[in-house]
């Protein structure tokens, strides 16, 4: 197989208004999540929704965007790549992060005034 890629596309709302980091290097990330929905019926027949949430970062120059003009409860439309990291908390212990590094962004819905 050729040219895989890791590719992802999600739309959904954010759950939180964006959080920014800001470097000494002049460089940004934003931080945030969105949740998306899904439904699907239950061997009774019920309806069963479901809610998934996802981590995002936005660097650099989309993040001025995302700092800018995202709030808590928007619906966007992203693409960006899945990626894992680890980190080590106070006491020691490991814990594991995947997130969406977002490479495009589309705001949906109505514009604000």
């Amino acid at each position: 197989m050729k040219n895989l890629r890791n590719t992802v596309r999600l739309i959904g709302r954010l759950g939180r208004d964006p959080k920014v980091t800001k470097f000494e290097n002049g460089s940004q990330v934003v931080t945030f999540s969105i949740a998306t929905d899904d439904s699907y019926k239950n061997k009774e027949g019920e309806r069963v929704e479901e809610t998934q949430w996802h981590n995002l970062r936005v660097w650099n120059g989309l993040s001025k965007v995302a700092e800018k003009y995202l709030k808590k409860g928007m619906e966007i439309t992203i693409e960006g790549r899945l990626t894992h990291r680890s980190y080590e908390t106070k006491d020691g212990q490991t814990r594991y992060i995947t997130e969406v590094e977002v490479q495009d962004l589309l705001m949906m819905g109505k514009k604000a005034s």
